[in-house]
């Protein structure tokens, strides 16, 4: 057994055991997670009675390649909108090719992002990247402190070390420094930007959190909805509050469904009279079409050496779907007629969540619902990817008052501030059936000998 599969098997005959079967701290926990607001719908955030526990070696190795992939991510970004030929292969709305032109007034194209990745041993495979709308930091602050004072975790850290990783204040930091960056001299007044939501979610949740965050620094923090904010005098405002420092957590897809390019948002950041944590620009590391330009070495070829192995060994081959040729490793292909020969090898996804098109996995599916799939994909925007296959770790669960082991699918979120990796988040879901009540986050702790 491994070092990391001795500390889950440790951890989980800890809460299996004498006093803490009939301890009722199950029940503990979830006054306290309903104390600290992190029971949402009746539903706690975290389905699992146990945070994700990395290695030091595997965190280690994650922030290594996540900060390298990173690098490359911000380059080809770069690339693209400099390049229309580029730019044009990512199949980005014309709404959102306008709004990324839009000059952010500071360096980078995604202050705060995160990859969706896979870590299975020694081995990392990114499933997507995403820029900052489902970080999620301080909710998973809270877990992480939460879970490190249950009577488990106490028992648990007598023979093994424990350390939380990342939280808010990277997070604040790194606003700062771009707003100082874009010229900001005076106090900002600080807003978080999101849609009107029809019920209170962990993501409501999350931009409250950061609010506060910034409240207790002693600034004037907010959330704040589209509808209410305006542009008046050269200045981007919320009632009497002016805004300097805006954190977007809507995304342009989103925004361009129910705003148009003369919302006072857009106005605001044409002149240059806000700054826009993050850009519009960031919005291309949201489309998946971003793996085709990473996994294509005619764009990657004089990237350095440390990003162009990050991207082979941790990047599954990407294109995006349409006729024509491609090439595949060392072969050049009929695109169309690889898809269809190699279903077992590869997954359809579309290029950008918020379309709202399914997911086809090949190596679950049959020959005739890939060609389905196939047909599908050719017409809509969509890419084809080298199929992952789940990472399945078994996690306790609360099952009507008993603490069960479940079998759960774990996707691990690397957050990176300015192009540092600040700690990473966890979520988890069933790996069989469909059970909401299972599908949440998880604290990622990392676990080492004492």
């Amino acid at each position: 057994m491994t070092q990391l599969g001795e500390a889950v098997a440790r951890y989980h005959k800890i809460i299996e055991s004498e006093p803490h079967r009939s301890s009722g701290w199950t029940d503990q926990l979830r006054e306290q997670l309903a104390a600290r607001d992190l029971i949402l719908n009746g539903r706690p955030v975290t389905p699992v009675l146990r945070p994700h526990f990395l290695s030091r070696r595997q965190y280690t190795n994650l922030v290594r390649s996540a900060e390298a992939l990173g690098s490359a991510i911000d380059r080809v970004k770069k690339l693209a909108l400099s390049t229309p030929a580029l730019l044009q292969r990512m199949e980005l709305l014309p709404g959102e090719k306008m709004l990324a032109q839009l000059d952010p007034g500071y360096a980078w194209t995604s202050v705060a992002s995160l990859l969706d990745v896979q870590v299975n041993n020694g081995s990392l495979r990114v499933l997507g990247a995403s820029a900052s709308l489902p970080l999620r930091v301080a909710v998973g602050e809270a877990l992480a402190d939460l879970f490190l004072e249950q009577a488990p975790m106490k028992e648990f850290r007598k023979k093994v070390g424990v350390s939380k990783c990342g939280g808010v204040k990277p997070l604040v930091a790194a606003m700062l420094k771009t707003y100082r960056e874009f010229g900001g001299k005076a106090k900002p007044g600080v807003a978080f930007l999101d849609l009107r939501q029809p019920f209170r979610t962990a993501e409501t949740l999350e931009r409250e959190l950061l609010a506060a965050a910034f409240q207790r620094a002693g600034y004037e923090a907010r959330v704040v909805t589209p509808e209410q904010l305006e542009y008046r005098d050269g200045a981007l405002r919320t009632g009497e509050q002016t805004i300097n420092l805006l954190f977007r957590c809507v995304r342009a897809h989103d925004f361009l469904l129910r705003f148009d390019l003369n919302h006072a948002l857009v106005r605001a950041c044409r002149d240059g009279a806000v700054c826009l944590v993050n850009s519009f620009q960031s919005e291309l590391g949201r489309k998946r079409s971003l793996f085709h330009l990473l996994t294509d070495d005619t764009v990657t070829a004089s990237f350095p050496a440390e990003e162009k192995r990050a991207i082979r060994e941790n990047v599954p081959w990407t294109r995006v779907v349409a006729a024509g040729r491609t090439s595949w490793r060392d072969q050049t292909v009929d695109l169309p007629e690889f898809i269809l020969r190699n279903r077992e090898k590869l997954a359809l996804r579309p290029n950008d969540d918020a379309q709202e098109l399914p997911e086809v996995d090949g190596g679950r599916s049959d020959g005739a619902a890939w060609d389905r799939a196939v047909r599908m994909a050719l017409r809509n925007s969509y890419v084809v990817q080298e199929r992952i296959e789940p990472c399945v770790v078994p996690f306790p669960v609360d099952v009507y008052g008993e603490t069960a082991i479940r079998d759960m699918l774990v996707d691990v979120r690397p957050h990176s501030f300015l192009g540092r990796v600040h700690g990473c988040g966890s979520r988890v879901a069933p790996a069989q059936g469909a059970s909401g009540a299972l599908t949440g986050l998880a604290p990622a702790l990392i676990v080492e000998p004492r």
